[in-house]
């Protein structure tokens, strides 16, 4: 019976296009997750091939060769070697660039060799044509003996004809590329039986890998080596010799002559500047500050306008629910959180939006290339910097990116260190602290001073980083050498779909979320918040009870409503709580308040904001618009000092302790992962902290 649905698989070098064809197959009916005992990041999606059949599709790590040097290659191979595994692929479409095709060929051929059925896209035509390269298709198809279709996976040209040769049934890989006749039959029938595999390329292939794991399977597999006396590395030199003849002569044979030759690169040329060991670094500097000039100037409308919709949308909800428990619930408990963060998702998208362009554009690989230099000396090298700047989005897949970090202490490293990388969840609390620091229209010449203060924010955290991986360096020791290799793509425009793409999942990631936490956190504090001792609370309403009766002033009662209301805050379970942890944080110059702002956050950082909002309008006179939540904040006078409880050295010492504070427990789950050893969240956990309030207390001293 004809199978609904056919399981396909995209396999490719890296910057081949993959993601590109993905997003133009998909659309937005894909998801991300993690592949089964693994954490790295897998792209599935489905679409209709035809009315009575569907495609379901995965989108696998990039890699250059089925012997894997990384972890995020390792998935490759790990889905393509194993016809057992659930995500075992029906069928392979293998996209090339075309401006490069002998490298890509190579992987090409070892997935070919595993007889699984494969079709070849070549895409990046209009890039290899500007090179000069040009190639026959059916001559290209006659040499390799399976179907090549051309297409421009950024455009959407060549998807139906790709979505056709989807639907044949028939297709198959009637070619060798690469023989095993010289190759002991014996040996390849011992470790068939070793690997449980009928193919014996794929059997030999998984052995080789395998053979330098620590596991009783790897001994069994290297006492047959040793039996037959198994040359690994002169096998593997010699199977790649053999492919690149074959390829050398498939390439000779497809290449179009008569293409003329154009003017040298203007991606070279871009490069002599954009790499240059002095104008690369000053130019990525100068990015970044423009960035964060635009996150807040551009924000600013849109920022407006989401809290005057969250505003009418609370007001309504008010005003529609009945008076009583449930109502404030809702409104200063659960609105009133989810207001204070919702109203950073401009600034949250504008991030998300920058880092996409500079990843589509092609200059994030250079950058890597530029700070190579400079991370060496630090236990990280060049690829290391694509985590970090990762990170200034998320930490939790910057963790799971350093899988392409081959050295095992240079990845170890890197993780560590990520979490100091000022992400999109400590934003909102940055400019929450920043717009009561700062007047909003305060400038430096051009430039918005609170653009340069959050540019700022972000150079500690990543100075911070490099600083810590050199501590970490001295310690953890390991003789592995340690290189270098990365592919600089050619620049690209930005597709705008693979962008809107892009911005949606992130955006959606973290609305819904932080949203999930930021509400459960809410209720909870809004229950203990409105509740407390009845005694106390009852001794609080009568010292209040006359003065409101006997007095007809409209705006006195207010004022004493709202005195009454922020001693019955004090007085409650959370006021309670706070008092309890507040003198190991009053050396920071931290209150009770944020004290439990500080605890819930542990949960996710960007918390923080909506729990001092639900703090701050619970009890309150009605409003809980996060502008007037903000004028409270500022307003608010400390009993012990009877001066302003938020000043200079307050925001100050409490931006320093986000910065370093490790306060997502996601980050932690993931590093645990990661690492394979509880040991070194406990440790990140640890001098995190430990970081954040010895950083903060300097701070705050420094600045009082």
């Amino acid at each position: 019976m004809e199978k609904k649905e056919i399981t396909v698989a995209l396999v490719g070098n890296p910057n081949s296009g993959k993601t590109s064809l993905f997003n133009a197959l998909t659309g937005l009916n894909h998801k991300v997750s993690n592949f089964p005992g693994t954490t790295v990041e897998k792209k599935t999606g489905s679409f209709k091939l035809s009315p009575e059949k569907n495609a379901h599709i995965i989108d696998l790590p990039g890699t250059y060769s089925l012997y894997p040097k990384s972890a995020d290659e390792l998935v490759t191979y790990e889905i393509l070697r194993n016809k057992a595994e659930t995500n075992y692929p029906d069928l392979v479409v293998f996209i090339a660039d075309a401006s490069n095709l002998k490298r890509n060929l190579l992987l090409f051929t070892q997935v070919a060799d595993l007889k699984v059925p494969i079709v070849l896209a070549l895409n990046m035509l209009d890039v290899a044509e500007r090179r000069g390269i040009k190639y026959d298709i059916d001559k290209l198809q006659e040499k390799l003996k399976v179907p090549v279709i051309s297409l421009n996976a950024r455009k959407k040209e060549g998807i139906d004809k790709l979505k056709e040769l989807l639907l044949n049934d028939d297709l198959r890989v009637t070619a060798e590329y690469f023989s095993l006749q010289n190759v002991n039959s014996q040996l390849l029938d011992d470790l068939s039986k070793v690997t449980d595999k009928r193919n014996k390329y794929a059997a030999l292939q998984y052995a080789i890998n395998a053979s330098s794991l620590i596991s009783e399977k790897a001994k069994r597999l290297n006492e047959i080596f040793k039996h037959y006396q198994f040359d690994l590395i002169g096998f593997q030199e010699e199977e790649v010799l053999t492919r690149y003849k074959i390829i050398d002569e498939t390439v000779k044979y497809a290449r179009l002559k008569n293409v003329s030759q154009l003017k040298a690169s203007i991606t070279s040329k871009v490069d002599k500047i954009l790499t240059h060991r002095y104008y690369g670094i000053s130019i990525f500097l100068v990015l970044l500050l423009l960035v964060f000039q635009a996150m807040f100037s551009w924000s600013e409308y849109p920022k407006d306008w989401l809290e005057y919709g969250l505003g009418a949308f609370t007001n309504y909800v008010e005003n529609t629910l009945p008076a009583g428990v449930l109502n404030d619930l809702v409104v200063h408990g659960i609105l009133a959180g989810l207001t204070g963060v919702l109203v950073f998702l401009p600034q949250i998208i504008l991030l998300f939006l920058f880092i996409a362009i500079l990843e589509d554009v092609g200059y994030m690989a250079r950058v890597g290339f530029i700070m190579d230099r400079i991370m060496r000396p630090f236990g990280m090298n060049g690829k290391s910097i694509v985590p970090l700047i990762g990170g200034m989005a998320c930490a939790v897949p910057s963790i799971m990116a350093t899988r392409s970090i081959e050295n095992k202490k240079e990845r170890l490293i890197t993780i560590l260190v990520t979490p100091l990388m000022s992400c999109s969840a400590r934003l909102p609390v940055y400019t929450l602290l920043i717009g009561m620091m700062l007047e909003d229209s305060a400038k430096f010449g051009p430039f918005n001073v609170h653009g340069l203060v959050l540019m700022l924010m972000y150079l500690i955290g990543f100075f911070a980083a490099i600083l810590s991986a050199w501590v970490f360096k001295l310690f953890i020791k390991q003789k592995e050498k340690t290189y270098f290799i990365l592919e600089l793509p050619g620049y690209k425009v930005p597709v705008f779909s693979n962008l809107l793409i892009t911005i949606y999942e992130k955006g959606s990631a973290f609305v819904f979320g932080a949203g999930k936490i930021i509400i459960a956190v809410s209720v909870i504090l809004w229950v203990i918040a409105s509740t407390g001792p009845q005694a106390n609370i009852s001794k609080i309403e009568n010292k209040y009870e006359a003065l409101l009766n006997g007095n007809t002033n409209d705006s006195v009662k207010k004022e004493l409503q709202l005195k009454m209301n922020a001693e019955k805050l004090e007085a409650s379970y959370a006021g309670e709580f706070g008092k309890l942890i507040e003198p190991a944080i009053r050396p920071l110059g931290f209150d009770w308040k944020i004290g439990i702002a500080l605890l819930t956050s542990l949960a996710a950082r960007e918390v923080f904001v909506g729990t001092m909002n639900t703090i701050y309008s619970v009890n309150d006179d009605g409003d809980n618009s996060f502008s007037h939540i903000k004028t409270k904040m500022m307003a608010e006078i400390n009993p012990r000092t009877g001066k302003p409880s938020y000043n200079t050295a307050t925001f100050l010492s409490l931006m320093i302790f986000y910065a370093f504070a490790m306060q997502c427990m996601s980050t932690i789950a993931i590093v645990k992962k990661e690492t394979d050893h509880i040991k070194w969240p406990i440790i990140q956990f640890l001098y995190l902290t430990a970081l954040a309030y010895g950083s903060s207390f300097l701070v705050f001293n420094l600045f009082s």
